[in-house]
């Protein structure tokens, strides 16, 4: 079984900053990437930034040249850098991991970003 424990949400105004972090562990072997969903009330949930082993990343459309994220190969952990922070960016974010086997994919509980105006 894979554990994905995530980590720094809160709340922030418009124009901030914040750093969210996802830790994985279990039975993590033939885990090929990370990622961050997100969803707000009343929507579905959405692909945020995704990250594979070998570094490359993807992006939805809205966050590119706000949000970035990496890896932590060493800690088994990922991470997404939230900058400029619109209202629209609001919602529990979602860590997932997917790979090859029943353990995947792997969801963690959510940790809330709300964005001000």
């Amino acid at each position: 079984q894979v554990q994905l424990v995530e980590s720094g949400g809160g709340l922030v105004q418009a124009g901030g900053s914040l750093r969210l972090s996802c830790a994985a562990s279990g039975s993590i072997f033939r885990m090929y990437g990370m990622g961050w969903y997100r969803q707000a009330p009343g929507k579905e949930r959405e692909l945020v930034a995704t990250i594979s082993n070998d570094g490359s990343t993807n992006y939805r459309d809205s966050v590119k040249g706000r949000f970035t994220i990496s890896r932590d190969n060493a800690n088994n952990a990922v991470h997404l850098q939230m900058n400029s922070l619109k209202p629209e960016d609001t919602g529990v974010y979602i860590c997932n991991a997917w790979g090859v086997g029943p353990r995947y994919p792997a969801w963690g509980q959510g940790t809330q970003v709300t964005v001000s105006s």
